[in-house]
């Protein structure tokens, strides 16, 4: 039995919510969810459970920068998952770069270089390195 930490239940629900933010609920977004699961080892059906039992987990901030950088290049993906960028989705990626206690000063500059950065198809790992 997989049995998926509250930090990884948090950061799925985030990518979840993040599907929904342009009210346009897209297939590739719910492949890319369901692909960035099977990366983690994490079967389908729990990740189902996860998403329609979602009271079960508690919000939790990735501790360390890698995860951090990581978590928001993986919303950035699903935001760009539809081929645009609404303000909502712009809006709601600054608003977890501001949650995951990066500077204010420097949360628009961040929101605009990970979004900019998976358009122009830069690996996570090249961004982990930039950062």
């Amino acid at each position: 039995m997989i049995d998926i930490s509250e930090n990884l239940k948090s950061h799925f629900l985030r990518l979840y919510s993040m599907a929904f933010t342009d009210d346009n609920f897209h297939q590739l977004e719910l492949k890319m969810l369901y692909n960035f699961a099977k990366e983690r080892g994490i079967p389908r059906d729990k990740l189902d459970e996860l998403l329609l039992n979602p009271i079960e987990a508690s919000a939790k901030i990735p501790e360390n920068l890698d995860e951090k950088i990581t978590y928001l290049y993986q919303l950035s993906e699903m935001i760009w998952a539809d081929g645009k960028v609404d303000d909502n989705e712009r809006s709601t990626l600054n608003k977890y770069v501001k949650l995951f206690k990066f500077k204010e000063e420097n949360a628009d500059e961040l929101t605009e270089y990970l979004l900019s950065a998976v358009e122009n198809k830069i690996s996570l790992a090249n961004v982990l390195k930039e950062l």
